[in-house]
């Protein structure tokens, strides 16, 4: 576990690298190469800022996400020096903001601030479920023509589900319940947990082992039978968890996201092993490497980023379960951040809450 004195200091290297504009890049340049901005991990970002107290920056984070939101409720897909590089619209790019706005809410109280963002958040949530299919997977992206991609992807609608459960907290903390949403939230969580033949093959990324059970589509016995068939595969003893299967590479943000997924599943022993791990990476200034190549001895890819520094102050402040927003990653307005009812439509009687495309054929 960190000190106040050493969250502090991760937050100031996360602070040090936000743009004029309030955005946060991946980091600061590296041989004269800027880092890129997208959305998802820039809301981290200000996530991590507000639970060390630095509301000023956090604020400006989100002042930007508002003011760089399309039209169509989306963001793009990347930004470099405040130029778009990559137009798309990625799908959990665009949710995240609703986790970003119930965290804010969680530690601030600011009812003004989320009355402020709601419009935000309304827009986001249309737009990705704009891209749900009939099955209830909901497609990666939305290309500059408008045109759908052919796939989803397992890791993004793990975290659209998550982010779908804030959505609803909010519009019932906001009195604008919003049913569809539960019910889009409800099957996208059924075909996560049962429906492997929805998404496309990531399955070398730790990514794709962790996140249906980090973000709370999967629980209970399924999500510790999830966990121990691929523990030997991504984990490594006394380093951390593995970026992709077939790599000796370690990194901090998929160790830290590891360490809240075992802490949201109770197994808060190994939860700390691996957040102690991992602080091999920490550089004196408080901010974090990226990864570890340890067949070579070296840091990769060579910088330390801001996502990664979130990441731990995230994870940190889940173990010390002291602040309002510890437990985001357990449960959401009360209840436990996991499947609310039958999810599959023809079970519950329901029908689909969005139908804009057929389910991808593979």
């Amino acid at each position: 576990m960190l000190g106040d004195a050493q969250i502090q200091a991760t937050a100031r290297s996360i602070a040090a690298q936000q743009e004029p504009s309030g955005a946060i890049p991946w980091f600061a340049p590296v041989d004269g190469v800027p880092g890129h901005v997208d959305i998802w991990n820039h809301i981290e970002a200000a996530m991590a800022l507000t639970v060390a107290g630095f509301h000023a920056e956090s604020r400006r984070a989100y002042d930007w996400a508002r003011s760089a939101q399309r039209a169509d409720g989306s963001w793009p897909a990347k930004w470099i020096l405040g130029e778009v590089t990559e137009p798309g619209g990625e799908s959990n790019h665009a949710a995240y903001i609703a986790v970003g706005v119930w965290h804010e809410l969680l530690l601030t109280g600011d009812e003004a601030f989320v009355t402020a963002m709601w419009p935000t958040v309304r827009n986001a949530i249309d737009f990705v479920l704009g891209l749900q299919t009939a099955r209830g997977e909901i497609i990666w992206i939305r290309h500059p023509n408008g045109e759908p991609s052919d796939h989803a992807l397992l890791t993004g609608c793990s975290s659209i589900y998550q982010s779908l459960r804030c959505a609803v907290a909010l519009s019932e903390h906001l009195g604008e319940p919003q049913p569809d949403w539960e019910l889009a939230a409800d099957q996208l969580g059924h075909v996560i947990a049962a429906h492997p033949e929805a998404f496309a093959d990531k399955s070398r990324w730790s990514m794709d082992w962790y996140y249906p059970v980090l973000t709370g589509a999967v629980r209970g016995p399924a999500a510790v039978k999830r966990i121990e068939e691929r523990w030997d595969t991504f984990v490594v003893p006394s380093l951390g968890c593995r970026c992709v299967s077939d790599q000796p590479w370690v990194t901090a943000a998929e160790t830290c996201e590891l360490v809240l997924t075992l802490d949201a599943m109770g197994d808060r022993e190994r939860a700390l092993e691996r957040f102690e791990a991992i602080q091999f990476l920490r550089h004196p200034d408080g901010s974090y490497w990226t990864g570890y190549q340890f067949a070579h001895d070296r840091h990769f890819p060579g910088d330390r980023s801001t996502y990664t520094a979130a990441a731990v102050i995230l994870a940190n402040d889940a173990l010390a379960g002291g602040g309002p927003a510890a437990r985001l990653f357990k449960e959401i307005a009360d209840r436990p951040l996991g499947p609310s009812g039958p999810a599959d439509p023809i079970a519950c009687g329901c029908t689909p809450a969005r139908v804009n495309q057929p389910a991808p054929t593979r």
